[in-house]
C-alpha cells in the first residue's frame, strides 16, 4: 500500500487544517503535534498531494472534488490568503499550488465561488504590496484570470488602478515584472471583455497608461511601450487603435 493512500481524508484534511488556522495569532502558538505552523504546513502539502497525486498514484476525481467543497464551506481560502505573510515559504507555495489546481479545473463550482467573494481577488491584489507573499498572489491571480468572468471583476474593480499607480512601478524588479505580467494578462487574455472595458473607459486608461510611457523607469516605459502596441495591434481593437491615434 502506498503512502498516498494512507493519507487523511478530505474530511479530516480540512478539519485540521481549519483548528490550526483558528486562533490568529496560530502560527505563533505551539499545537500537540509541533507548533501551529508545522501543523499548516503539513496539511496544505497533504491536501496538493491529493489534488496532483504522485509517482505511485493519481488523483482521485472524487477526492479531489470533496477537498474543493470542503474548502469552500469552511471559509479558508480568504482567511489563508489574508494570513499568507505568516506562514512560511513552502506553505505558502504549497496553497498556491492548490488554489491553481482548484481554479484551473473549477472544481465544485470554484471559481463561481471566487466570483462570489470580491475580498478574495482583492486581497490577492493586495498581495503585491508586500514583497514575501507578492510572487504567490501574482501566480493566483493569473490563474484565476484566465477565467473571464473573474478578469472582468479585476478590470471593474477600483484594484486596476493600482496597477497603474503602484504595482507596476514597485522599486523591487521581480514584484515589479510579476506585477506587469499580471497587467498585462488582464488586457490581452480576454480580448472582447479588454476591448469592450477599454471603449467604456478609454479616456481614463490612456490617461494613465500615457504616463507608463514616460515612466522614470526605463523598464516600465519598455515594457508598457511594447503591451501597447499589442494591444492596438489586435484585430478587436482597431476601433481604439484609430481613436488613440487620432
Amino acid at each position: 500500500m502506498s503512502l498516498f493512500s494512507r493519507r487523511k481524508n478530505p474530511d479530516q484534511l480540512v478539519k485540521l487544517l481549519k483548528d490550526a488556522f483558528a486562533d490568529p495569532s496560530a502560527p505563533a502558538k505551539p499545537s500537540k503535534d509541533g507548533t501551529a505552523v508545522e501543523e499548516i504546513t503539513k496539511r496544505l502539502s497533504e491536501m496538493k498531494l491529493l489534488l496532483y497525486g504522485d509517482g505511485e498514484q493519481e488523483a482521485k476525481p472524487e477526492k479531489c472534488a470533496q477537498l474543493a467543497e470542503l474548502l469552500i464551506a469552511s471559509g479558508l481560502v480568504p482567511k489563508l490568503i489574508m494570513g499568507l505573510d505568516k506562514l512560511p515559504f513552502e506553505a505558502r507555495k504549497q496553497f498556491a499550488q492548490v488554489y491553481n489546481n482548484l481554479m484551473r479545473r473549477d472544481l465544485a463550482g470554484f471559481v463561481s465561488y471566487v466570483d462570489r467573494k470580491p475580498e478574495i481577488l482583492s486581497a490577492l491584489v493586495a498581495g503585491y504590496e508586500n514583497a514575501e507573499v507578492a510572487l504567490n498572489c501574482g501566480t493566483m491571480l493569473r490563474e484565476s484570470i484566465r477565467h473571464e468572468i473573474l478578469a472582468g471583476k479585476i478590470l471593474y474593480s477600483p484594484d486596476l488602478w493600482k496597477f497603474f499607480d503602484v504595482y507596476v512601478h514597485l522599486p523591487n524588479f521581480e514584484v515589479g515584472s510579476d506585477a506587469f505580467a499580471t497587467f498585462k494578462d488582464l488586457f490581452t487574455r480576454h480580448k472582447n471583455l479588454a476591448a469592450t472595458f477599454f471603449t467604456s473607459n478609454f479616456d481614463v486608461v490612456f490617461a494613465k497608461y500615457n504616463c507608463l510611457l514616460m515612466s522614470e523607469n526605463y523598464v516600465t516605459r519598455r515594457q508598457s511601450l511594447k503591451l501597447l502596441g499589442e494591444i492596438l495591434l489586435d484585430r478587436s481593437n482597431f476601433d481604439i487603435m484609430m481613436k488613440y491615434i487620432g
